[in-house]
């Protein structure tokens, strides 16, 4: 007994020496990021967690809010092969993820080869990803859900790790395909990327237009990323902070959990959303150089978890309710 509480302790104390080195990593990724992203820095902590929990997200926002330079940023400061694809209506599946060329060798032989697309990247951003035909909106999803493509029937892996940001614009609908509630649900979070405050803009300003613009200096290597990620997935969670995330989800959808709200939702988050949310929490915990997350980031972290897994009826639309409003009557319970 008392060689099995002796070994435990060893293994406590190794988690924690783990969790204090990589928790400085990633402080100072985030510090490197937010050297060249001025104003962001919610939009930032977010995409840190994204990747820290081995997930996509999907960035809300209007153009020239530093989305496509947050991407080019953090493949820099993280070490990894970051590629950008402008999604178009006509852009075909195997633009993305590539196709087979015939090719004559020594002696006049013929075989195939396959020349990957852009998809064979380590943080890949889609660009207007609603602008994409369906087609090859579920050729990206195999790659996101799957972690590799098939093509001519054989099946090729994406490198490791493997991140998509994609990006919406909430203004402009026209010639766009909403995606499907099936492939919303494959992003971990949902980062609203909103305007920079006047400070901000203003070191924006001179930053950009001077003669020598800030750079973003690499922190971390693939590898370390993929160190930090199994660490996230080793962190303790306290019982109470489990608790509040079942609460949270489970009160998000239509049924008598959610009381008085239940009215209001059409559909609701699915299991998927308890499991973002139980590593996002831990992941915003290892940024903060916490140990084991708390109830508090369950609350910060519940609208970019569930703000895409539910919609409202169409009576409590017309009576203009929003999504964001009910996420924070469901906060309130919990907070």
């Amino acid at each position: 007994m008392a060689v099995a509480t002796e070994g435990l302790e060893k293994l406590e104390d190794m988690i924690v020496r783990q969790a204090e080195a990589t928790g400085a990593q990633v402080a100072a990724a985030k510090a490197a990021i937010g050297n060249v992203i001025f104003g962001q820095e919610r939009v930032v902590e977010q995409a840190l967690i994204t990747v820290l929990c081995g997930g996509h997200a999907l960035l809300i926002g209007l153009p020239g809010l530093a989305k496509t330079k947050l991407v080019e940023t953090m493949g820099t400061v993280l070490g990894l092969d970051a590629r950008r694809i402008q999604f178009t209506p006509d852009l075909m599946p195997s633009d993305i993820v590539g196709s087979e060329v015939l090719e004559e060798g020594v002696g006049g032989k013929r075989s195939f080869r396959f020349i990957g697309g852009p998809i064979f990247a380590q943080l890949l951003m889609a660009d207007e990803i609603n602008r994409a035909s369906p087609r090859t909106q579920s050729a990206l999803l195999q790659a996101m859900q799957e972690l590799h493509v098939t093509v001519a029937g054989n099946r090729h892996d994406v490198p490791r790790p493997f991140h998509v940001l994609a990006t919406q614009n909430p203004i402009e609908q026209e010639g766009t395909y909403p995606l499907p509630e099936a492939q919303l649900d494959r992003f971990l979070i949902q980062i609203d990327v909103d305007y920079p405050d006047r400070d901000s803009e203003r070191k924006i300003v001179f930053d950009t237009t001077g003669t020598e613009e800030s750079k973003p200096k690499p922190t971390m290597t693939s590898d370390e990323l993929i160190s930090a990620q199994r660490l996230v997935r080793r962190l303790p969670v306290g019982e109470s902070v489990v608790e509040a995330i079942l609460t949270l989800v489970r009160s998000a959808r239509p049924g008598p959990e959610a009381g008085d709200l239940g009215k209001l939702i059409s559909w609701g988050p699915g299991p998927r959303a308890s499991q973002a949310l139980m590593l996002a929490v831990r992941a915003r915990a290892l940024l903060d150089g916490r140990f084991a997350p708390s109830i508090d980031d369950v609350i910060e972290l519940a609208e970019p978890v569930l703000k895409h897994r539910m919609a409202l009826t169409f009576a409590a639309r017309a009576e203009g309710e929003t999504i964001t409003n009910v996420i924070q009557r469901l906060k309130a319970r919990i907070g």
